[in-house]
């Protein structure tokens, strides 16, 4: 632990110039006694730290001095700080540690590229809607154009395929790129207006040598919420009322559009939720079962009746020794 510190420490005073014990102490999270101690420990170990008296003092390394810790390229780089903005599993805290190194670490040049390209990028677990459909993949010569005019602030013609419609070519205006419920989405403007697509449904992307029409600075997760929301809204053809285990309320709400919530008697959740309509409720709520159990509408519930009633004969055939065809009894 000490020599990450050690580490953490150096990073500090390279990326930030000259800061006070106390400073150091409360971004390390140690008191100002273990900070004079890892001082002193890097001055006998060569590392040129310096104490400057006054007011206005505090510890720097010597000009000139540097570090390579990382070797990370452009591209690893921004993969590491967009990760690192996550709160996937309860790793935040390591992951902003990992990040101060990695980052401070990183030439300037590099590391304000890297910085400013993480601002156009978002990881979330939840899409438009959960599809039962596996994500199809997506070109990675396709993808690489569209990431360099995102991040370029260039222009971009897409030949998109809508939903029921034969693919088109449409100029857009790229403001960000975000990858929810393991789809990859860019988030645009054309003529003005805001526009959401597809990166699987882009059958051919060209960068154009033209300014893109968007403001210079984003707040990419409030753009992704409100278009989100306006998505489901507009889609809404199911409202289910349910009971839902409290833990599973975070996998509700990243397949739709949990509108209130209740405590239930039997230590549940009672929850209203809004869908595609009832297959679409019956899909994300069968991924739930048993955790969930749906009160209205009754077509919702015909469906996972029916579901599970499917799932019971397969099970109960195989355990009476029926077999599939093509199997070979010995």
């Amino acid at each position: 632990m000490r020599a990450d510190r050690l580490l953490s420490l150096v990073l500090l005073l390279q990326h930030r110039g000259r800061m006070s014990a106390a400073a150091l102490a409360r971004e390390l999270e140690v008191s100002t006694r273990t900070v004079l101690r890892d001082v002193d420990a890097l001055s006998t170990a060569g590392i040129p730290v310096y104490a400057e008296r006054g007011r206005s003092g505090g510890f720097a390394l010597l000009n000139g001095f540097s570090t390579d810790l990382t070797g990370l390229t452009h591209d690893e780089a921004l993969a590491l700080v967009v990760a690192g903005r996550g709160n996937e599993a309860g790793m935040a805290p390591a992951l902003a540690a990992a990040m101060r190194k990695v980052v401070a670490a990183l030439p300037s040049a590099q590391r304000d590229s890297a910085t400013s390209g993480a601002d156009r990028i978002l990881v979330r677990p939840d899409g438009w809607l959960r599809d039962r459909a596996a994500p199809a993949s997506v070109d990675e010569g396709r993808m690489a154009v569209v990431r360099r005019a995102v991040f370029a602030g260039h222009r971009l013609r897409i030949r998109y395929e809508a939903r029921g419609a034969e693919p088109r070519w449409r100029t857009v205006d790229p403001v960000g790129l975000v990858s929810g419920g393991g789809r990859w989405y860019l988030l645009a403007t054309r003529d003005g207006a805001e526009r959401s697509y597809l990166l699987e449904r882009m059958h051919d992307v060209e960068e154009l040598d033209e300014p893109a029409q968007r403001p210079s600075g984003v707040d990419l997760e409030r753009m992704w919420e409100e278009r989100r929301a306006r998505f489901l809204a507009s889609v809404v053809r199911a409202v289910v009322r349910l009971r839902v285990r409290a833990d599973r309320l975070p996998d509700l709400r990243r397949a739709a559009r949990v509108v209130r919530v209740e405590a239930s008697p039997d230590g549940r959740l009672e929850v209203e939720a809004e869908f595609g309509g009832d297959a679409h409720a019956a899909g994300v709520l069968w991924t739930l079962t048993p955790d969930v159990e749906v009160l209205t509408p009754e077509p919702v519930r015909a469906l996972l009746t029916a579901r599970a009633a499917e799932a019971a004969a397969l099970y109960a055939r195989r355990s009476t020794g029926c077999h599939t065809p093509g199997s070979v009894r010995t």
